[in-house]
Order: structure tokens, then C-alpha cells, then sequence
């Protein structure tokens, strides 16, 4: 049997980006019965229940079908390149129609064409009736929010979504992080179950273990450790063929072991959701992670393996289909992906690693993130003439049930149950690749919160689970989730945030590769600042104050 498995797609397409990572769910979020999915709020409440203006006489307030008769619903979504098949011909949503009685249309765009795609039907004068997995960032959802474009859904939360109004009452951090500066919620998270730690980390790093057996070498624990690893890999052939084609680390993209590594030199003390900025301890004020002095020393660190010849090729350079095609037996020293042992064929050995020590003394597991992944997992508009049946229809997936179909499908379609424990049926075991035609959780980013017993992927896999375990106790006190801007402060903030993130990333790869000498690193931080940097933090300053209240 094949053994690749389907993984959570946003961190499943690309080896450079952890996210996403499998989504998980909360083990106590109240899963509600199809029977009890909703709340017992009375259905011709508000004129809102409905159509605009008229009584809800179609809708029911608790149970399915949601309505009475029919409707149609047009959801703007994307589609991620390891999500095959048409949403709206896939197991799961055929069968969430018959359950509902609501007819969702979904329009979908590449993910790799979203921002231009959504964009344009922001601005443009037709509007879907919701935007589902269209990874709209806080930043998104306050200012379309603020527009009037997203609708306000806090008494509809309440009246209308018990499954999730349970969530925010038990972790006031969602409530905190879903609330825009105008005291309104306009959106839907994504949401990963807070316990399930293999799923929080997603993309682990690995080595491989029968190199470090033909080395003589123990597991790596420190980063000075980890180097010297990777440099038995190069020149010691522990693969035992007579050829130097052992590759010491393998990936797409510099970002994510950067990520990765710089707790080890005290940095990223938040954790990965705001990935430049954090608390120094040393004063207890927000630091600009870029323009520290212990930036300097991991980018010191990156620079050396890069010049000793540790990375596959030209790291910035070389593609996913190039990874993959390198991912054979015998290749691989290291890598940072979900678990390679499951993804790739005939790969197996791969351990995991624990969170590194640095020079320092420091070891911190800074690629930590969140579980509220994102603000906006889906949002609806101004357009849509149905918005408590909308939000009765996305409550769902926030509860045990709904969780369950949206991760498996239908009993015996897609999966099979036995003694509590599920399994994909055998045509999906043996091509995985056609998981698409019977759910679209592939590529992340939805609205929902997972139940991580519902979870097939390597995240749940018993070496993720062991070395998960070892990461844990390493993670940042406090994990940040993504904070809220105000719209006289929208602007300015946006245009600052790009401009220092592409002189950040410009001048992070001419450090690591030595176009850039470290001789130069002061005048990089001088120009950071000339371009707004001060600004630029007080605006998130001020963010900060808010999310703290």
C-alpha cells in the first residue's frame, strides 16, 4: 500500500511554510447532535432571523433541516493545489445539503491567485453571500468590517451558534482576538483544539536516524549539535555508497528554519503568529525581532550552513517539485515537514527533534503559534439575504458532529468506524489523492474547530505525538493571537508592515548567502527605521494595549 498519507493541506504544499498546519479540535467544545446543533432562540426573533426585513417563517431554530424550504447560498472560496475535485460535487457537502436544506454554490479561485481574486470581489458591486476559506487576516476583516461589507455577528453568535459562543465563553482569547476595535465580531475563526500540540506545531524538524547510527552520533540537542550533524552528512558518506550525494537539509525557502531557530537565540517569545514581533524580557517592551542584535547571530548561523554547502542546492531558489523528487532513501540528512516518513514513499527512519538549545542557553519552541490560526475563516456580506441560516450552517463545524463530517465525510463513502477508532475505506488508503472528492479540509484555513480524534494525518502519528510532547514544556509562556487595527489606523499600518517586511526578507537572504556582509548590519537597522520602524510600533503599540484590556 502506498504509504502517503493526506495531510492538513496549508502545511502540507509546502515545505518552507509551516501553518498550518492539521487543524484540530477542542475534546470539550460541546458537540452538539444534529438534533440539538443550535440554539432554542426563538426562530422570528429578529427581522434578521430571515430575509432582510421579513420574519424567519423558514427557519428552524434548533435541529436539521435548518430551514424549511430550500435556499441558495454563493460562497467566494479557495481552493489549494492539493485539494482535488469541484467542492460542490464532493461527499461531504452533498451530504450537509440533504441534512440543511441549504444549497451552498461554491465559487472557487486557486489559492495561488486568492489575494488578487478576493480583492476584486471586494471592490467589485457583486457580492457572494459569505467568504469561506479566503484567509482574510484581521487587518481584512476590520476594515471590511468597519466598511459595512462583512455583517456585524454578535447578537447572531449569541442567538444563533451555541457551539461556538461555548468556545468564547471557555477561552476568552478567541473572544479577544475575534473582536475588531469597534466592539464587533464580523468573522468566523479557524480554530485548533488547544490540547492536540502535535497539530499546533504542525511542520517538525527531522533527522534521519540511520545517518546518525552509521555516524556515530547521538541526537542532536543543541544548535551547535545540529551543525555538526549536518556536517557529518556531507562529508562522512553515511549512506555508504562511495558518492557525496547525502543532502544535509532539504527544503523550499529559507522562512520556516529560520522561524524554527530563533528561539534558540531567545527570540520569538509570542510565539509564530506575529513572527517579527515580541517581548524582549530584558525590558518588557515589544522588540522588532529583525533589527536585534541576536537577529544578527541567527541569520550568522544560517549564513554559515549556506556557505559550507548544508542546503539542497540554492535554498531561496529551488522548487517543492524539486524536494520531492530529492526525498528518496538514503538522500535526506534533515528536514522540517509534517512527517516525512508518512508523506514520502519508501521513507522511513526519520526522527523527530526536540527543541534546540542555543549558544545562549536559550530554548525556546518560538515556531509555536495560537490555536485561533486565523481571524477569518469565513465572513458574510452585506448581500447575503439569509444571515441567521448562515451562521446556523457554519455553527455547526464548530461542535463534535460537524467536526466529524466535515474531517471524514459519510460513514462508509469515505471512512469506516470500528471500536471507536476511524479509517479511511480501502480506495482511499490505497490513493489518498482522492480524498478531494469526498472532503475539502485539504489547504486549511475553514471555519471550524477539529476534534483531533477525527484527524488522519501524520500530526496525529505516534512520532509527532512523542516528540510533540518533548516541545511542549519549551513553549512560550504566552502565545499571541493576530491583534486588531483600527481603521484610522488600517492604512498606515498595512503600508508600513509591507514595506519593512520586503527589506526584511530582501536583506535576510543576502545576509545568509554573503551578498550582504554583516559589517553591514547596522546601517540595515538605521535604514529600518528611517523607513517608519518607530511608527511602525507604536501602531502596534497601541494594538497590543487593546488586546491586553
Amino acid at each position: 500500500m502506498n504509504k502517503r498519507k493526506v495531510v492538513y493541506g496549508g502545511l502540507a504544499t509546502a515545505v518552507a511554510m509551516s501553518l498550518l498546519v492539521a487543524c484540530s479540535g477542542n475534546k470539550e467544545s460541546g458537540g452538539a447532535s444534529p438534533a440539538s446543533s443550535s440554539s432554542p432562540a426563538s426562530a422570528s426573533a429578529s427581522p434578521t432571523a430571515g430575509k432582510k426585513d421579513e420574519p424567519a417563517t423558514n427557519l428552524n431554530a434548533t435541529g436539521f433541516p435548518i430551514v424549511k424550504e430550500p435556499i441558495k447560498l454563493t460562497f467566494f472560496g479557495s481552493k489549494s493545489n492539493s485539494n482535488l475535485g469541484n467542492w460542490n460535487d464532493t461527499t461531504v457537502w452533498k451530504e450537509y445539503k440533504k441534512m440543511t436544506n441549504v444549497d451552498v454554490d461554491f465559487q472557487l479561485v486557486p489559492v495561488d491567485a486568492l489575494v488578487e481574486k478576493r480583492n476584486l470581489a471586494l471592490a467589485g458591486g457583486s457580492l457572494p453571500d459569505a467568504f469561506h476559506t479566503a484567509r482574510l487576516s484581521s487587518v481584512d476583516v476590520a476594515n471590511y468590517g468597519g466598511q459595512g461589507i462583512f455583517i456585524k455577528l454578535n447578537d447572531l453568535i449569541d442567538k444563533y451558534a451555541p457551539n461556538l459562543k461555548k468556545i468564547l465563553d471557555k477561552y476568552p482569547e478567541v473572544k479577544k482576538g475575534l473582536t475588531m476595535p469597534d466592539g464587533n465580531i464580523y468573522s468566523f475563526p479557524t480554530l485548533l483544539d488547544p490540547e492536540h500540540t502535535s497539530s499546533i506545531i504542525g511542520s517538525q524538524l527531522w533527522v534521519n536516524q540511520s545517518f546518525l547510527d552509521a555516524l556515530g552520533m547521538k541526537m542532536p540537542t543543541t544548535t551547535e549539535e545540529y551543525y555538526n550533524y549536518l556536517k557529518a552528512v556531507k562529508t562522512q558518506d553515511p549512506n555508504k555508497n562511495g558518492k557525496a550525494d547525502e543532502i544535509p537539509f532539504l527544503a523550499s525557502g529559507i522562512t520556516m528554519l529560520y522561524d524554527h531557530l530563533k528561539g534558540a537565540w531567545g527570540l520569538g517569545t509570542r510565539g509564530n503568529t506575529h513572527p517579527r514581533v515580541d517581548v524582549d524580557p530584558a525590558t518588557n517592551k515589544l522588540r522588532y525581532i529583525p533589527a536585534d542584535p541576536k537577529y544578527k547571530e541567527v541569520l550568522q548561523y544560517l549564513n554559515k550552513l549556506y556557505t559550507e554547502g548544508l542546503f539542497y542546492k540554492d535554498i531561496f531558489t529551488v522548487t517543492l517539485n524539486d524536494v520531492t523528487a530529492a526525498y528518496v532513501p538514503g538522500a535526506v540528512g534533515s528536514s522540517l515537514y509534517t512527517n516525512p516518513n508518512m508523506t514520502y514513499p519508501n521513507i522511513t527512519g526519520m526522527k523527530g527533534v526536540a527543541t534546540l538549545a542555543g549558544p545562549h542557553g536559550d530554548k525556546l519552541f518560538s515556531r509555536a503559534r495560537s490555536f485561533m490560526v486565523l481571524t477569518g475563516g469565513m465572513a458574510i456580506t452585506k448581500a447575503n439575504k439569509y444571515p441567521a441560516e448562515t451562521v446556523r450552517w457554519v455553527d455547526y463545524f464548530y461542535s463534535d458532529e460537524g467536526s466529524k463530517l466535515f474531517r471524514l465525510g459519510v460513514k462508509d463513502v469515505s471512512y469506516t468506524e470500528k471500536d471507536g477508532k476511524f479509517d479511511y475505506v480501502d480506495a482511499l488508503k490505497k490513493d489518498s489523492s482522492q480524498l478531494g472528492k469526498h472532503v475539502t479540509w485539504a489547504g486549511g484555513w475553514y471555519p471550524g474547530m477539529d476534534n483531533p480524534k477525527y484527524i488522519i494525518s501524520s500530526e496525529s502519528d505516534p512520532e509527532n505525538m512523542r516528540v510533540s510532547e518533548l516541545i511542549k514544556p519549551t513553549f512560550p509562556k504566552e502565545l499571541w493571537p493576530e491583534f486588531t487595527y483600527s481603521t484610522t489606523e488600517m492604512t498606515e499600518f498595512k503600508a508600513l508592515e509591507t514595506d519593512l517586511g520586503t527589506y526584511v526578507d530582501e536583506m535576510m537572504a543576502k545576509f545568509v548567502k554573503g551578498t550582504a556582509p554583516f559589517s553591514e548590519f547596522d546601517n540595515y537597522v538605521a535604514t529600518l527605521k528611517k523607513m517608519g520602524l518607530d511608527r511602525y510600533m507604536k501602531i502596534y503599540e497601541a494594538a497590543y494595549e487593546r488586546y491586553k484590556k
